[in-house]
């Protein structure tokens, strides 16, 4: 990785988590667009060489001569920020993103109050906040998650099948909402000979079994050749498998954020999404998909069903998702945003 020259960082994005996250993902995809606004490094393991990187042993002797925003987004990244500051005396503006959606324990308040600024992903995250933070949400880079040139043409170099697709992608676990995704396509694949859905993803050791009863629940209903269970696929093919897609459903139970709905949209892909997360400020129910409450197979199905069986109503949402995406969730937009507040407590 290369090493800025010191003198030029203004603001540094730990990531103190070696396997990919969606913090991890998102630290990746900021950074690069952040650097032509600001000088700025990330540190921490498990971070492509692209990025400019100042290496971790070097933070307790960082140069005093000047204020750095300390950018965190974990528990273990504000903690290393405040001993930075606190035992080693550097002189750092400690910043925090909040994604997290439920009550924070004593200690992650306790915490998020020796920040000098907090962000929320969302309205709803910062709900949950006891002070006030600054509301940005994340942007997607539009010129990698795009409509594809030929869809078919896509499918055919994918191996997949022409029909109607319908993808659920993400960690496959009780928690993103698998297995409602698994049981309204058990309940409507059977009346649509035309239409396979894709659960793309991976299932970690201790949600192994999990998977392994969604696949005997599939195989059981007959359908073991149109819910079709694939692997992770890495990021930079992300958008690929969105391109592929007539329709992305997102059935989280609950979410910090979540981004593979605004994925999908950008890529011109309409989105039914349950009300959890910041789906409720992504998607307009009914021009760019649907919203339904979390853990409702019924009303899951339901949402569903009409973009199975309307292409018409497909196009006219896939049109207006990628509009929604171009017109307010660029990542340009999140990196400026979040810029403003860096130069905001560098400001004397």
């Amino acid at each position: 990785m290369a090493t800025p020259s010191i003198d030029r960082i203004e603001v540094i994005a730990p990531n103190l988590k070696r396997r990919l996250s969606g913090v991890t993902a998102t630290v990746v995809r900021l950074v690069p667009v952040q650097a032509g606004m600001i000088g700025i490094a990330v540190t921490g393991p498990g971070l492509p060489d692209s990025l400019p990187h100042l290496p971790l042993w070097r933070l307790p002797f960082l140069p005093r001569d000047r204020w750095r925003v300390w950018h965190a987004r974990r528990n273990t990244e504000m903690l290393l920020g405040l001993v930075l500051r606190g035992v080693f005396r550097r002189r750092l503006k400690l910043l925090f993103t909040s994604a997290s959606q439920r009550k924070h324990t004593g200690y992650t308040r306790w915490l998020i109050g020796k920040m000098d600024g907090v962000v929320a992903t969302s309205s709803r995250t910062a709900a949950y906040l006891e002070r006030p933070a600054s509301v940005v949400l994340h942007g997607i880079d539009t010129k990698g998650f795009a409509p594809p040139a030929d869809r078919a043409a896509l499918r055919a170099r994918l191996g997949l099948p022409d029909a109607v697709l319908v993808g659920c992608y993400g960690r496959i676990r009780a928690q993103k909402g698998t297995d409602a995704f698994v049981e309204a396509m058990i309940r409507l694949l059977p009346d649509r000979p035309g239409a396979v859905a894709l659960v793309m993803g991976r299932a970690t050791e201790q949600h192994g079994a999990f998977l392994e009863d969604l696949k005997a629940r599939v195989a059981r209903a007959g359908l073991g050749a149109r819910i079709l269970f694939l692997p992770e696929v890495t990021v930079d093919r992300m958008a690929e498998w969105y391109q592929v897609l007539d329709l992305y459903v997102a059935p989280q139970r609950w979410e910090g954020f979540g981004l593979t709905p605004l994925e999908a949209m950008a890529c011109g892909v309409p989105a039914v999404a349950t009300r959890v997360g910041a789906f409720e400020e992504l998607i307009e129910e009914g021009r760019t998909g649907a919203l339904v409450p979390p853990g409702d197979i019924e009303a899951l199905a339901a949402a569903t069903a009409p973009y199975l069986d309307d292409a018409g109503l497909r196009a006219r949402a896939a049109q207006a998702a990628r509009q929604r995406v171009e017109n307010g969730f660029r990542i340009e937009d999140e990196a400026a945003a979040l810029v403003r507040i860096y130069r905001g407590l560098l400001a004397p």
